[in-house]
Formats: structure tokens, C-alpha cells, sequence
């Protein structure tokens, strides 16, 4: 999945108003950041075999520090721990860490059966990637699913805000429909170099949300939401 992960971070915002949408961002792709280092490093292994499946010509043989269940969880509550240790909130800490683990519940719904469970055991996956139109259909959801509740948790302050985060979608759903639509990678080193291009997602998200304010925050016990007005800072 791609779109969807994106989703999951905008999403995020409404359940951590206080954490960077950048931070959000990072932790719910950490693992596709990752896995191009590890790709070029020689260190995890894939094959580009066209037609594989019909949204996806990749073979993923061997990633198991990037995209096991063990390790997932592992880098969840590495990176909750490491944000809750600079200060920021538990809550925040909480959500981070989960949206580390969600990137490989969500892959699962897509990938082949090629998410190993721990390094060298049994793999799995429900190859959603099998149909294009259920893959578009399930990025579609939870990617434009997760923008409108960021969109309901934030306005714009300025034009930054608004026209930015139109282009940063309109950008990340055009690579993906390229991905789709254009022809596979040409060998593995282009695709590792391709893929670290995700990072820019990170500081471009970053820089939207501080241009826009929160105006949806959780209520206290009751669980009711209330409404701001000023901003808040965010990390």
C-alpha cells in the first residue's frame, strides 16, 4: 500500500492535534523510508518480476528488519519511546508508535503472502494487490478517508496552507497512479534510489501543518470533542 499509509497519518491528526503532521507522516511510512536504506545497502533483497501481480511487479524475498511482524513492533515502540523521551505527550507517543505498527497491518491487506512474521518464519498476506480495482479501491478509502478527517481537524492560516497541501496531494496521487500505469522499475538500484524519495514527504508535510491551525481537539473523559481556535505547537 501507498496512498493508504498517508491516509492513516492525516487520520492521526484528529487523535494527536498536538504531534506534527510530518512526525505522523514518518512514523506511518517508516518502514517503506527504511527498506530503500536497507534495499542499496545490500543488507534486504527483492525482485522486479513484471505481471506478478496485477498492482505490483515486486518479489519481496527477503526484508525481515523492515517489514517482519516482530521487527514492526519493535520500530513502533522504539520510535514511541524515543518521542515520549524528548518531552512530547504520552498520547502522542501512543499514536506514533501505532501508526509505525499500522504500516504492516495495512500491508498485509494488500501484499502477497510475503510479510514474514519474524525473520525466517512463516509469511503472510491477503494479496489485495491481486485486483487493481480492489487495490484502488482500498488506497482510495483510506487515503481520501483520512484527508477529510484532517481537513474537518484543521484550517488553513494562510495560502501555505491551503494550496501546499493540495499540491502534496495532488503529487502523491499521481506517483501513485504512475506506479500503477507506467512500466516496472528497470533494476533494483533504480527502484532503492526511486523509493528514498518518500522522505520528502516528511519536512513537506511538516511545513503544511504548521501553516494550518487545529480546530478539533479530543474532550476530556467524556470523549466529546471541542473546538480551538488558537494554535498549538507541534513537533
Amino acid at each position: 500500500m501507498f496512498l493508504g499509509h498517508y491516509g492513516l497519518a492525516f487520520a492521526a491528526k484528529r487523535a494527536a492535534p498536538d504531534t506534527s503532521l510530518g512526525t505522523l507522516t514518518f512514523a506511518a511510512q517508516w518502514l517503506d523510508e527504511l527498506w530503500p536504506v536497507l534495499l542499496l545497502l545490500g543488507v534486504e533483497h527483492v525482485r522486479i518480476v513484471p505481471r506478478l501481480t496485477a498492482a505490483s511487479p515486486l518479489d519481496f524475498t527477503d526484508y525481515p528488519i523492515s517489514h517482519s511482524l516482530v521487527a514492526a513492533v519493535a520500530w513502533g515502540l522504539v520510535i514511541g519511546f524515543l518521542y515520549r523521551n524528548v518531552g512530547r505527550s504520552p498520547r502522542g507517543a501512543v499514536i506514533v508508535g501505532a501508526l509505525v505498527l499500522s504500516h504492516w497491518v495495512l500491508d498485509l491487506i494488500v501484499h502477497r503472502p510475503d510479510l514474514p512474521i519474524y525473520p525466517g518464519g512463516p509469511r503472510v498476506g491477503l494479496g489485495a494487490w491481486n485486483s487493481i480495482a480492489l487495490t484502488i479501491a482500498l488506497e482510495a478509502l483510506f487515503y481520501f478517508g483520512g484527508l477529510v478527517l484532517y481537513l474537518r481537524g484543521t484550517v488553513a492560516r494562510d495560502r501555505i496552507g491551503q494550496y501546499a497541501l493540495v499540491g502534496m496531494v495532488v503529487v502523491q496521487v499521481a506517483a501513485y497512479a504512475a506506479s500503477l500505469a507506467g512500466p516496472p522499475p528497470p533494476d533494483v538500484h533504480t527502484l532503492g534510489i526511486s523509493a528514498l524519495v518518500l522522505w520528502q514527504f516528511v519536512p513537506r508535510a511538516a511545513w503544511i501543518d504548521r501553516h494550518r491551525t487545529v480546530v478539533y481537539r479530543p474532550g476530556p473523559s467524556d470523549g466529546m470533542p471541542r473546538t480551538i481556535s488558537d494554535s498549538w505547537p507541534q513537533y
